[in-house]
């Protein structure tokens, strides 16, 4: 599996592409904005784009989807069912303030704790994790957690938002992401990369 990290939109986000080296599959998360490095890896590497994966509903997130559906028109749209809301309605997902235009998003595909999809010889495992938004996920592919807004290295994401709970954000991390193998790599949707063990000895958060 190769993971290949790029800063998108004007909050910087942390948009992945990965992709299957053997087979050519590959996803991309939370596309925040448009990075022409991403889009140009995916043409030299001649990667088949089938998914577009979001973590959760904030603009910051999903301010490049458009482009993204352009450029790769088989892609479906993958989001956690109970963030529907929140990619439907730009006074909860904040569109406008953080990349300057009303989205409403619709997912092709709604996915729920324990679903899973294939990409080439990769599996997507789909974790929920309500606290940043009651509807935020995790994707766990192999050793790589991508953590979106829910954890990220010695910190976690904001609750002070609509709808967000920090009860449930500390709930899920400790009982869902604290759980899995402590080499477990994470990679979050702002700031540099981290492991699972890392942030259990050191999150001062958690």
């Amino acid at each position: 599996m190769i993971v290949k990290g790029y800063y998108s939109g004007a909050l910087q986000v942390n948009s992945y592409l990965v992709y299957d080296e053997e087979t050519k599959k590959g996803f991309i998360v939370d596309p925040g904005g448009v990075n022409a490095g991403l889009l140009q890896k995916v043409e030299e590497e001649d990667i088949d784009i089938l998914y577009i994966v979001l973590t959760h509903g904030h603009g910051d997130h999903i301010g490049g989807v458009g482009v993204h559906q352009q450029a790769f028109p088989k892609a479906k749209l993958v989001a956690s069912k109970k963030e529907e809301d929140f990619l439907k309605d730009p006074s909860l997902n904040f569109s406008k303030e953080t990349c300057g235009v009303s989205l409403s998003l619709e997912a092709d595909l709604y996915v729920e704790e324990k679903d899973t999809l294939n990409v080439g010889n990769l599996v997507l495992h789909f974790i929920e994790t309500p606290g940043h938004t009651p509807g935020g996920m995790c994707i766990l592919v192999e050793d790589c957690l991508f953590s979106g807004d829910t954890l990220f290295a010695q910190s976690i994401g904001r609750t002070d938002f609509p709808m967000g709970s920090f009860p449930h954000l500390i709930e899920s991390i400790k009982t869902k992401l604290f759980l899995l193998p402590e080499d477990t790599k994470v990679y979050p949707g702002h700031m540099g990369s981290t492991t699972i063990g890392y942030e259990k000895r050191h999150n001062p958060f958690v």
